[in-house]
């Protein structure tokens, strides 16, 4: 798996998506476009592909750094009830704060994210059947029941039809303007980065790390703060995308093993490209309408889980 051809599917990919919609505008025209033609680009299919692209890395890498902290291959930040934690935390943002603006409802979104993951750890380090399977399963009990206690205050305030476009996650939105908070993630990858090689030890457990001179609780909550931080910009912005933080860690680790800086930027490139195919697949398999990410995510994503649950059980 060789950055320089991931890169280059990611490229051809990124002009496919900038040329398919409605608007009539093609490659051909991409020298002498009007200005119609250029609105649309700068408005709209700019904004969505850099979205796509920022999305997908950084749950890529939420799901990577999780599954190492965590010890445990199918732990996500969908599977650990990140996600339904920060779209509680939108709910309750918008019925506290009800003129709160978008950098406002991600801070409360990222309180509740942040908590609910320490959560997840906490029931994890007390968990003695630990299980590859039996872990993520007590992360979805945990998200399904936030969810719900999500869905009685949604009903509860006349707010069942904001709080569900936060559970479809959906490109077309998507505009100048409205995406911007997604950059947040930007930074955070590099953070990432630079911290890649702890997060390596941490996830070798506590003693080892100590053993080691490494101040495990420091490292493991910066780990969990960049899950948090991302997940709550990208469920603010985009919405919900399942699978992602799953599946495409555990690709990556087949080809590049389990240390956390080498796999890094692959992951991230290969989220990218994933969310990118997912959403042109969803933009023509039906066109001249589309298909939401999240349907098109969940139903590849979903056959990708259960190869590398059949191939688990098969080694």
């Amino acid at each position: 798996m060789k950055k320089r051809y991931l890169l280059l599917v990611l490229i051809i990919l990124s002009l496919i998506s900038l040329f398919i919609g409605v608007s009539d505008i093609s490659v051909m025209d991409i020298f002498h476009l009007t200005d119609k033609q250029w609105q649309i680009l700068v408005v709209s299919r700019i904004p969505r592909l850099i979205s796509i692209i920022v999305s997908g890395a950084s749950l890529s890498i939420a799901g990577l750094i999780m599954q190492s902290l965590s010890r445990n291959k199918f732990v996500s930040p969908t599977t650990a009830g990140t996600m339904d934690f920060a779209r509680l935390g939108i709910l309750v943002a918008m019925i506290v704060f009800a003129g709160a603006g978008s950098l406002s409802k991600m801070f409360v979104a990222f309180v509740f994210a942040l908590a609910g993951t320490f959560l997840f750890m906490k029931i994890l380090e007390r968990i003695k059947f630990k299980d590859a399977i039996f872990i993520p399963l007590v992360g979805l009990m945990l998200g399904n029941i936030v969810s719900s206690i999500a869905t009685f205050f949604a009903y509860q305030n006349d707010l069942i039809q904001n709080i569900s476009s936060w559970l479809i996650g959906d490109f077309s939105i998507i505009l100048k303007g409205n995406y911007e908070l997604i950059f947040i993630s930007v930074p955070l990858l590099f953070i990432a980065y630079l911290y890649a090689n702890k997060f390596t030890i941490a996830g070798m457990g506590e003693d080892f790390s100590k053993g080691l001179g490494l101040n495990y609780r420091q490292v493991v909550n910066l780990g969990l703060i960049i899950v948090a931080l991302i997940t709550s910009s990208v469920v603010l912005t985009v919405g919900v995308i399942p699978f992602l933080g799953l599946i495409i860690p555990n690709v990556v680790s087949i080809y590049r093993g389990d240390h956390l800086k080498n796999s890094l930027a692959p992951t991230a490139i290969l989220g990218a490209i994933f969310v990118l195919f997912c959403d042109i697949l969803g933009r023509v398999i039906i066109y001249p309408y589309e298909i939401p990410i999240n349907l098109t995510v969940g139903v590849i994503g979903s056959a990708i889980f259960i190869y590398l649950l059949l191939r688990r059980q098969a080694q």
